[in-house]
């Protein structure tokens, strides 16, 4: 600890642990992060930020349009991604052209992301960590490993790549045995969530062992909400199968798997769980999915109790913005999402291409869509 408190002095950022998480693609860098802030970290997805970096009105799109062409361009005006990357994949050149552009812009955002956040501990992740350098300014540098077989199957199931399509972008980047000589501490992610989940686990308490993990944050009504650990994957399982009467099961080993997705709150009411709801945050957007609640305890109460920690904790991550899929019988609580200062909408109808690619990634058939604006100020805006 006295090595990280000198550290911390010299630190870019005064005050705060900064770890550097990376590794080749495919590896689950995303499933570790997702741990470290169920942990209590501050997260940045990078990769996400280099897509906001090139998004229309963003600093970085008109220079790659000067760069690769009109023509990487799909009919809505947007830069389209997959005609970026099969130039990019194949070119190395045009590889390195491209990240001269985005880059910078990540670098910005990021510093402002961390300046911003009252976390102590924030972990930042991107594929590109230590080729931009980013790594000399991190505390820690953490490295997920997948052997080949593993990384080729999650592309092709996952991203729907085939076979050469996917070993393509797994030769394009430089072996895995490269950063984790570099590394502080390397997770091997190619078994279960659960031993994924031990060894993220051991290596935060080994550099952190004072620190515990969130737990209660808000009481009302006689009710109670807290942030759930993925060691309470039982739990949630049995209250989604009591409370959805048998419609949504889920075993403990799913829950589990869910929690490198998402987050999960628990409401109790006298020390047992009787509703909760699921939730997370990718690219500065807040998105709950996930309602259940019993029968037995006031609606309103309890969903205003959600909802109010779902924002405070989404502000805390400095969320731009809340959206809510609400189905039935959620869907026709209305007058309860205005007063929360929730307005309906649609996919199309919102103004942030970010907000629109969160709300794609989460839409689900016959669910109804809620936004909420939590902040003004958006993150890579034209500078």
């Amino acid at each position: 600890m006295e090595k990280i408190r000198k550290r911390l002095e010299m630190s870019a950022w005064p005050g705060k642990t900064v770890i550097g998480l990376t590794g080749n693609i495919a590896t689950g860098k995303s499933v570790v992060r997702k741990m470290l802030e169920h942990l209590g970290a501050y997260g940045i997805d990078a990769d996400a930020l280099s897509h906001r970096a090139i998004a229309v009105g963003a600093p970085g799109y008109q220079k790659v349009l000067d760069t690769f062409g009109k023509w990487v361009l799909s009919p809505d005006g947007q830069i389209d991604r997959s005609k970026l990357a099969k130039i990019v994949f194949s070119d190395p050149t045009a590889l390195k052209q491209l990240e001269d552009i985005i880059h910078p812009l990540v670098r910005q955002a990021e510093d402002l992301l961390i300046r911003r956040t009252n976390k102590s501990v924030v972990v930042v992740e991107a594929i590109k960590l230590i080729e931009s350098g980013f790594d000399r300014l991190c505390d820690q540098l953490w490295v997920t490993y997948a052997p080949e077989d593993v990384q080729l199957r999650r592309l092709m199931t996952k991203r729907g790549l085939n076979r050469d399509a996917a070993l393509q972008r797994i030769l394009a980047q430089p072996p895995q045995e490269e950063k984790i000589k570099r590394a502080n501490v390397v997770i091997r992610n190619d078994r279960s969530f659960e031993d994924t989940w031990q060894q993220v686990l051991s290596a935060w308490k080994a550099l952190f062992p004072e620190k515990e993990v969130e737990g209660e944050k808000d009481v009302r009504a006689g009710m109670s909400v807290e942030r759930a650990k993925p060691s309470q994957a039982k739990e949630i399982s049995e209250l989604m199968r009591i409370v959805s009467k048998g419609q949504k099961a889920l075993s403990p080993e799913q829950v589990m798997e869910a929690f490198g997705e998402k987050a999960y709150l628990l409401l109790r009411r006298d020390g047992l769980a009787e509703g909760m709801l699921g939730w997370s945050v990718e690219n500065l957007v807040a998105r709950v999915d996930d309602f259940y609640l019993s029968d037995q305890i006031p609606v309103e109460e309890a969903v205003t109790l959600l909802i109010h920690e779902v924002e405070n904790a989404s502000k805390e991550l400095q969320c731009e913005a809340a959206l809510l899929f609400l189905t039935d019988p959620w869907a026709a609580f209305r007058e309860i999402w205005q007063k929360l200062g929730y307005r309906e909408t649609t996919v199309q109808n919102i103004g942030v291409r970010a907000w629109q690619e969160a709300a794609l990634e989460s839409n689900q058939a016959g669910g109804v869509l809620w936004l909420k604006r939590l902040r003004e100020d958006l993150v890579l805006k034209p500078v």
